[in-house]
């Protein structure tokens, strides 16, 4: 009786253990559900398609007989990363200074700091919004298109000759003298040794018809002159030799290949400034001479 009783023990612990043995076993197909044991390291994030290392946001996740696929690392962040990171600096922002950045930046930013006036500009060769503001500024004074603040060569070209040309070189007398520079075509207005009209930009003549240096007078204007040879009106006009005056020009000032045929060009706000300030008798002093001509 008593060997019975020892038998019968035996085969129930090894029921016991073998039915323990079982609960413990990974089953694929139950996604490491059954029992509620854990899956071995990699073989559960194998059937999510997530990598071998969790996050933080997968560990308190309750198992399910479906598993769903896990957000990428992209579209959930770990927490020490909810907060958004600072923006980077960048060396170049036409985005944020609302235009485009040209090839001639730092020239420009050194020549409109030299003239002042356009607002501030910091001299570094990046665009800035400031920059653009200033250097929309300075295209809209002298008539340069497109008015985007992109310093190309065009807007290079007008800030040199401004910022280069010395309003001292002209020999005025003590009266009004206009001034016009035809090396750097530019042109300015003196009183009694004062600036009155700082340096703008002109177009005199061109190949064959070169405007000549020299000390003239104005001895005739009209506010609305008719050119009888090339049949053009020429606004605020001041003559002052050979059939050659200043006057408002009829087409792009900035459009180099062309030229006068001998008169001094003016943009419209400069005509009328230089009609204001001029009259008849008035000092007309040319210095230089026009490249090409």
């Amino acid at each position: 009786m008593r060997h019975v009783r020892i038998t019968s023990r035996l085969v129930a612990l090894v029921v016991v253990t073998l039915v323990g043995a079982g609960a413990c076993a990974f089953d694929p197909q139950a996604g490491g559900g059954g029992g509620g044991g854990a899956a071995p390291a990699g073989v559960a994030d194998g059937s999510t398609g997530a990598s071998d290392t969790t996050g933080p946001d997968q560990r308190d996740q309750p198992a399910t007989t479906a598993p769903t696929p896990k957000p990428s690392r992209t579209t959930s962040p770990k927490p020490e990363r909810s907060t958004p990171p600072k923006p980077a600096t960048s060396t170049v922002a036409p985005a944020a200074a609302g235009c485009p950045q040209g090839e001639q930046q730092r020239a420009v930013e050194t020549y409109l700091a030299r003239l002042g006036g356009f607002g501030t500009v910091t001299v570094d060769g990046r665009q800035s919004a400031a920059d653009c503001a200033a250097i929309k500024k300075f295209q809209k004074r002298y008539g340069i298109r497109p008015a985007e603040g992109r310093a190309g060569p065009t807007t290079y070209d007008v800030a040199k000759r401004l910022a280069t040309t010395d309003p001292a070189s002209c020999k005025a007398g003590s009266g009004t003298t206009f001034c016009v520079d035809l090396t750097r075509q530019t042109v300015w207005a003196v009183r009694s040794g004062k600036v009155i009209m700082a340096p703008t930009v002109t177009r005199t003549g061109m190949s064959g018809y070169r405007t000549p240096s020299g000390t003239y007078k104005v001895n005739y204007r009209n506010p609305k002159e008719w050119s009888d040879p090339y049949e053009v009106w020429l606004p605020y006009w001041q003559h002052f030799t050979q059939g050659m005056g200043f006057h408002e020009t009829t087409t792009y000032l900035h459009e180099k290949s062309i030229g006068s045929h001998g008169c001094v060009n003016l943009l419209h706000v400069d005509a009328v400034r230089m009609w204001e300030l001029g009259k008849v008798g008035t000092r007309v002093v040319l210095i230089g001479r026009r490249p090409g001509t």
